[in-house]
Protein backbone atom coordinates (compact mmCIF):
# COMPACT_ATOMS: atom_id res chain seq x y z
CA UNK A 1 0.00 0.00 0.00
CA UNK A 2 2.75 2.46 0.68
CA UNK A 3 4.38 1.57 -2.83
CA UNK A 4 1.23 2.28 -4.17
CA UNK A 5 0.96 6.48 -2.52
CA UNK A 6 4.71 7.01 -2.76
CA UNK A 7 4.41 5.97 -6.42
CA UNK A 8 1.25 8.69 -7.07
CA UNK A 9 -0.37 5.53 -8.73
CA UNK A 10 -2.93 6.13 -5.32
CA UNK A 11 -4.05 9.98 -7.38
CA UNK A 12 -4.29 8.08 -10.90
CA UNK A 13 -6.78 6.03 -9.87
CA UNK A 14 -8.89 9.08 -8.95
CA UNK A 15 -8.11 10.77 -11.99
CA UNK A 16 -8.92 7.60 -13.77
CA UNK A 17 -12.23 7.58 -11.68
CA UNK A 18 -12.90 10.76 -12.89
CA UNK A 19 -12.27 10.49 -16.59
CA UNK A 20 -14.83 7.66 -16.41
CA UNK A 21 -17.20 10.06 -14.43
CA UNK A 22 -16.65 12.57 -17.51
CA UNK A 23 -17.18 9.92 -19.95
CA UNK A 24 -20.57 8.56 -18.01
CA UNK A 25 -21.70 12.29 -18.16
CA UNK A 26 -21.09 12.88 -21.45
CA UNK A 27 -22.20 9.58 -22.86
CA UNK A 28 -25.72 10.55 -20.47
CA UNK A 29 -25.55 13.85 -22.54
CA UNK A 30 -23.95 16.67 -20.64
CA UNK A 31 -22.38 19.46 -22.37
CA UNK A 32 -19.01 19.33 -22.68
CA UNK A 33 -18.36 22.58 -21.23
CA UNK A 34 -20.19 22.01 -18.12
CA UNK A 35 -18.49 18.48 -17.76
CA UNK A 36 -14.73 20.78 -17.79
CA UNK A 37 -15.78 23.47 -15.30
CA UNK A 38 -17.48 20.93 -13.03
CA UNK A 39 -14.57 17.85 -13.19
CA UNK A 40 -11.74 19.83 -13.86
CA UNK A 41 -11.23 21.48 -10.40
CA UNK A 42 -10.88 17.60 -9.13
CA UNK A 43 -8.50 16.94 -11.45
CA UNK A 44 -6.20 19.39 -11.03
CA UNK A 45 -6.37 19.65 -7.14
CA UNK A 46 -5.66 15.71 -7.57
CA UNK A 47 -2.38 16.18 -9.36
CA UNK A 48 -1.32 18.82 -7.04
CA UNK A 49 -1.76 15.52 -4.46
CA UNK A 50 0.30 13.68 -7.29
CA UNK A 51 2.79 16.33 -7.65
CA UNK A 52 3.06 16.24 -3.52
CA UNK A 53 3.21 12.16 -2.80
CA UNK A 54 6.16 11.92 -5.58
CA UNK A 55 8.02 15.03 -4.05
CA UNK A 56 7.85 17.08 -6.76
CA UNK A 57 9.07 20.55 -5.97
CA UNK A 58 6.19 22.86 -4.43
CA UNK A 59 5.42 25.28 -7.47
CA UNK A 60 4.72 21.78 -8.93
CA UNK A 61 2.04 21.45 -6.10
CA UNK A 62 0.68 24.65 -5.82
CA UNK A 63 0.18 25.50 -9.70
CA UNK A 64 -2.33 22.99 -10.07
CA UNK A 65 -4.39 23.31 -6.88
CA UNK A 66 -3.82 27.80 -7.43
CA UNK A 67 -5.44 26.88 -10.91
CA UNK A 68 -8.62 24.85 -9.59
CA UNK A 69 -10.14 27.60 -7.55
CA UNK A 70 -11.03 30.22 -10.68
CA UNK A 71 -12.31 26.87 -12.57
CA UNK A 72 -14.13 26.32 -9.61
CA UNK A 73 -15.93 30.06 -9.41
CA UNK A 74 -16.69 29.85 -13.17
CA UNK A 75 -18.89 26.49 -12.23
CA UNK A 76 -19.99 28.40 -9.24
CA UNK A 77 -21.26 31.12 -11.31
CA UNK A 78 -22.67 29.07 -14.34
CA UNK A 79 -24.29 27.10 -11.88
CA UNK A 80 -26.14 29.97 -10.26
CA UNK A 81 -27.13 31.68 -13.40
CA UNK A 82 -29.02 28.55 -14.24
CA UNK A 83 -31.34 29.17 -11.54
Amino acid sequence: MEALFSSGHAADIVLAALLAEGVWLAYRGWPLRTLITMLLPAALIVLGLRAALVGAAWPWISLPIALSFPVHLADVLARSRKR
